[in-house]
């Protein structure tokens, strides 16, 4: 699992610089180089985290992004979340860089940057106290899937994609990106979308998960939703 492992992160990479540099139509984009820093620091952080503290989880998320047992719905639903991803680097690429369509301020890319270093740190955190993080929406009964409450899920009951809503417009804001940012939350809505059929899914199947969700009553955003 090792060598596939970091094999993906290096594939991965590569991915990210042909398009956001591809886009940009030069290297010489430093906060493009900034974002490929930061991200991909702390995506291996938050790696060497799960391969020492917990293994079979790091495993889980290594499978395909279509298995048994996941909703149609979910198997549908992900690779326009991929597509929409990978169009949204190359639309900050041009915006940012190739059209300079737009101008931001440094301190507000700044801020950006430290945005997704706090939600790096917001996602390992739900990474220590959730065993059952896959990638996909499915009840893990084969590993003795058992609702979570304790730590985040004690605030909200998806803590994960509460983080990705900070993150998400933090990458438009440190690539200088005013479409991008624009952008960034219809990706958030597509967000919104898949925790309310995730919930919907766990109520429906995973034992003391409709108590739980009487006892915590927001998903994402503690006293509004």
């Amino acid at each position: 699992m090792g060598v596939k492992l970091w094999l993906t992160l290096a594939v991965e990479a590569l991915i990210f610089l042909a398009l956001l540099f591809g886009a940009a139509g030069t290297i010489r984009w430093p906060a493009g180089w900034a974002y490929i820093i930061i991200f991909f620091g702390g995506a291996v952080w938050i790696t060497l985290l799960l391969a020492r503290h917990d293994p079979a989880l790091l495993a889980e998320r290594m499978k395909s992004p279509f298995q048994k047992g996941q909703p149609f719905w979910d198997k549908i639903l992900i690779l326009p979340m991929i597509m929409a991803w990978c169009g949204w680097l190359v639309l900050m690429g041009l915006d940012a860089v190739r059209f300079r369509w737009s101008v931001m301020p440094v301190w507000l890319q700044c801020a950006g940057g430290a945005l997704i270093a706090l939600s790096f740190w917001m996602i390992a955190r739900v990474f220590r106290e959730n065993p059952f993080l896959t990638a996909v929406v499915k009840i893990q009964r084969e590993r003795g899937h058992r609702v979570i409450s304790t730590g985040p899920y004690a605030k909200v009951r998806h803590p994960l994609y509460a983080a990705m809503l900070i993150y998400l417009p933090a990458n438009a804001l440190l690539l200088g990106s005013w479409y991008g940012l624009a952008a960034s939350f219809v990706l958030c809505g597509g967000l919104v979308f898949r925790t309310a059929m995730e919930d919907r899914e766990l109520q429906r199947g995973l034992e003391g998960y409709t108590e739980y969700a009487a006892r915590v009553r927001y998903r994402l955003i503690r006293f509004v939703w």
